[in-house]
C-alpha cells in the first residue's frame, strides 16, 4: 500500500464518520406532543382517535412517528412546565386537548406549531385571528359547543316532558356566558326556567348537586368545561344518588354512566387533528391552515341509567338516538 493509498483511505474514513450525524438526523422520526389538563384515563378515547387518524395517514407509532404525552391530571398549574418539557423533547407539533392546554402551549412557544384538538370558540379566546385565517402558530378544530345549547334543552325537555326548572352548571371560562344565554332563551321558549350553579373546581361538584336539589330542579344541563371532563364517573354517580336527569355536552359522559348527551362527536375531531399534524410535518404553516368545524354530531342515551333513576325515555327519542346504551 502506498502512502497515497493510506491517506485516501484515512480521508474516506473521516468523511464517513463526519456524515454519521447527518444520516442519523435524516433517519430520525418526527416527534409530536400531546398536552392535556386531564388525566390519561379520561383522554383514552381522544388519544385513540388521534392515533387512528395517524394510522389512516400511514404513520406507524414508534417507527414513522413518535408521540410524547403529557397529562396535568386536573392541575392547571402543571400545564406550563409540561409544555416546556415537550419543547425540550424537540417536538415538531403540539396537539392540545382543550383551551387550557392550548393557552399553556402558546405561552411556552410562538414558533412550534400547535394543533387544537378541540376548542369551543378559538376566536373568542384569542388563539386565532379568524377560523379561515388563523395566523400565528395555532390551528386545528373548533367544537362550537355553545351553538348547540338550544338543541340540548329541546332534547332534555323531550326526555322529561314535565320539565319546568333546570339546573345549569358551568365554570367561569370563555364560552360559558354565551352558552348560558342560549340555554336561558331556549328554556323560556319551552316554558321552563333555569337555576345557574357555577363551579370553581372539582370540589364543587357535590355542592352543585346539593344546590340543584334544594332549588327543586327537575333536571340538569352540564355546560362544557375542563373541570368536569375528568370526573365523569363521579358526576354520573352524583346524578344517580339524586335521581336527577342530566344532559351532557359529550357522549364520553354517557359511556361512563351518564344519562343523555347531545353534541359534537369529540373523538372524531381528534381523528381529524391528525390531518393537521400530517400537513405541518410536510411543510405547511399552522397559521395558514383554516380552523375546521365539526361534521359529526350525536345523540347518545343510556337506558340503563334511565331505569336506575326511574325515568322512562319516550320511544320516539330513543329511535332518534345515534347510539343507545342498554
Amino acid at each position: 500500500m502506498t502512502g497515497l493509498d493510506s491517506i485516501a483511505r484515512a480521508l474516506a474514513a473521516l468523511l464517513a464518520i463526519a456524515s454519521l450525524p447527518v444520516m442519523a438526523q435524516q433517519s430520525a422520526i418526527p416527534r409530536i406532543g400531546f398536552l392535556s389538563i386531564n388525566s390519561e384515563s379520561a383522554m383514552a378515547a381522544r388519544v385513540e382517535a388521534l392515533r387512528y387518524g395517524l394510522r389512516e395517514l400511514g404513520y406507524v407509532e414508534g417507527k414513522s412517528i413518535q408521540i410524547e404525552f403529557r397529562y396535568a391530571a386536573g392541575v392547571a398549574d402543571r400545564l406550563g412546565p409540561l409544555s416546556v418539557e415537550l419543547l425540550a423533547q424537540k417536538v415538531e407539533v403540539i396537539v392540545t386537548e382543550g383551551p387550557s392546554a392550548t393557552r399553556a402551549a402558546r405561552q411556552a412557544t410562538t414558533i412550534v406549531p400547535i394543533v387544537m384538538g378541540q376548542d369551543p370558540d378559538p376566536v373568542a379566546t384569542g388563539f386565532v385571528a379568524s377560523l379561515s385565517k388563523p395566523g400565528g402558530n395555532i390551528t386545528g378544530l373548533t367544537s362550537l359547543r355553545t351553538d348547540l345549547s338550544a338543541k340540548r334543552v329541546e332534547m332534555l325537555k323531550r326526555a322529561v316532558p314535565k320539565l319546568k326548572l333546570i339546573a345549569v352548571v358551568g365554570a367561569r371560562i370563555p364560552g360559558t356566558p354565551d352558552a348560558l344565554q342560549q340555554t336561558l332563551v331556549a328554556a323560556q321558549a319551552f316554558g321552563a326556567r333555569i337555576h345557574y350553579v357555577e363551579l370553581a373546581g372539582p370540589k364543587d361538584l357535590a355542592r352543585a348537586f346539593n344546590e340543584a336539589r334544594e332549588a327543586g330542579t327537575q333536571a340538569m344541563i352540564l355546560l362544557a368545561n375542563q373541570v368536569t371532563l375528568s370526573r365523569r364517573s363521579e358526576i354520573a354517580q352524583l346524578a344517580l344518588n339524586e335521581r336527577l336527569p342530566v344532559m351532557y355536552y359529550t357522549s364520553e359522559f354517557v359511556d361512563d354512566g351518564g344519562l343523555i348527551a347531545y353534541g359534537v362527536n369529540v373523538p372524531d375531531l381528534f381523528r381529524r387533528a391528525a390531518t393537521y399534524v400530517d400537513k405541518i410535518l410536510k411543510g405547511a404553516k399552522a397559521g395558514e391552515l383554516p380552523v375546521e368545524q365539526p361534521t359529526k354530531f350525536e345523540l347518545v342515551i343510556n337506558l340503563n341509567t334511565a331505569k336506575q333513576i326511574g325515568l322512562t325515555i319516550p320511544q320516539a327519542l330513543v329511535y332518534q338516538a345515534d347510539r343507545v346504551i342498554e
